[in-house]
């Protein structure tokens, strides 16, 4: 940056010593640079009114990604002025660093306003408040996070070039070292991908719940980073996953099911055989007529099996929510009502019973005086 027109201007003022005027000189920097932060935070603040009064929600993730760098870019280039003044007047080595020191600044503080903006982007475009189709979280923080690395990444790179470094070289290095690490991590590379799989194929999102019949994993997901996945288990305990593992494990999504199902063998006794028909046509007439009872889905009431005790019939229906809570009352009614239904046909639920035919002859003594000479009938 050229600064002999500040110098000139600067050289205008004579105190008389030499001294004095770098002091003033210095001093004037400062105070414009001050006035200068002032005045942009005040406009900031106007603009920041402004645009609040209008719909469009870009313009203001740009300003709030912008005030702080844009405050900070004025303080940099300020001091870095006040700072070239001062090596003007004592000439110490100290003060060659300043160049640099102001374009990494600059570099860096841009990074900052672009990475601030993908932040703010980020809440935009998954608000169901604010876009009317919002994106899913889980392929936005996927996209979030890339795009702040490539700025990073770029920005390091820019950084080493103003310094004077041959990107060239560097990249060069970097891909033989790379081999080096991808050896040395390959676990960590591993997640990485395992995570980069995640958020491609999007078996599970933020929010949902999983499980695995491989693995002893099932909760809600908390959060999918890139080596880690959080999964808070039912019991309100965080159970971290690293993202490896999902690339050779079955994982099922029950929150994405379209029904729960209701599955129960119910048995009644033998000597109501007359009345299963009767009680299985009732209870498929009860499940079609529910209004949480998904009648469009596989509906079957059957009578199933001879049981030891029991003649068994089985229910195999769907309920139209997938809400754990709600599931259960629906199921709680259907039950409920089935009841009813043996009632009033006068049948009963059958449960297990031991019947002992012994013969009318066979008498059992006993050593007692008042079971002497009692026959087993008679018992």
């Amino acid at each position: 940056m050229d600064f002999s027109a500040v110098d000139q201007w600067f050289e205008t003022l004579n105190f008389g010593d030499e001294a004095y005027r770098g002091m003033f000189q210095i001093f004037a920097v400062v105070l414009l640079t001050a006035i200068l932060s002032f005045v942009s935070g005040k406009f900031f603040s106007q603009l920041e009114k402004q645009l609040n009064k209008t719909r469009n929600l870009w313009d203001d993730t740009l300003l709030h990604a912008g005030r702080k760098p844009a405050s900070y870019m004025i303080w940099l280039l300020g001091l870095s002025i006040a700072a070239h003044t001062a090596n003007r007047y004592s000439g110490s080595e100290i003060f060659s660093i300043v160049g640099p020191i102001r374009e990494v600044g600059v570099i860096a503080l841009l990074c900052w306003f672009i990475v601030r903006f993908i932040s703010g982007a980020e809440k935009i475009v998954v608000s169901p408040e604010k876009m009317k189709e919002p994106m899913d979280l889980t392929t936005v923080s996927a996209m979030g996070k890339l795009l702040r690395a490539s700025v990073l990444i770029t920005a390091g790179l820019i950084v080493l070039q103003t310094l004077g470094y041959s990107v060239s070289g560097v990249l060069a290095f970097g891909g033989i070292g790379g081999i080096a690490v991808g050896f040395a991590a390959k676990d960590l590379l591993a997640n990485f991908f395992g995570g980069l799989m995640v958020y491609l194929d999007r078996p599970f999102k933020v929010g949902d719940w999983v499980r695995s019949p491989d693995k002893e994993i099932e909760g809600t997901v908390e959060h999918i980073g890139w080596r880690l996945t959080t999964i808070r288990t039912f019991d309100k305990r965080p159970l971290y996953v690293p993202n490896a593992t999902f690339t050779s494990i079955s994982v099922q999504n029950p929150s994405r099911m379209s029904h729960r199902r209701i599955y129960e063998t119910i048995g009644v006794r033998y000597q109501d055989g007359a009345s299963v028909n009767k009680i299985i046509a009732k209870v498929k007439d009860m499940l079609i007529a529910h209004d949480e009872i998904a009648s469009d889905q596989t509906l079957i009431v059957n009578f199933d099996a001879f049981g030891a005790s029991s003649l068994n019939f089985f229910i195999y229906t769907f309920t139209k929510t997938t809400n754990w809570i709600k599931f259960h009352e629906v199921k709680q009614d259907v039950l409920m009502k089935i009841m009813a239904i043996i009632e009033e046909e006068g049948a009963e639920f059958a449960f297990p019973t031991t019947t002992v035919h012994l013969p009318d002859d066979l008498k059992i003594t006993s050593s007692s005086p008042e079971f002497a000479g009692i026959s087993a009938n008679e018992k």
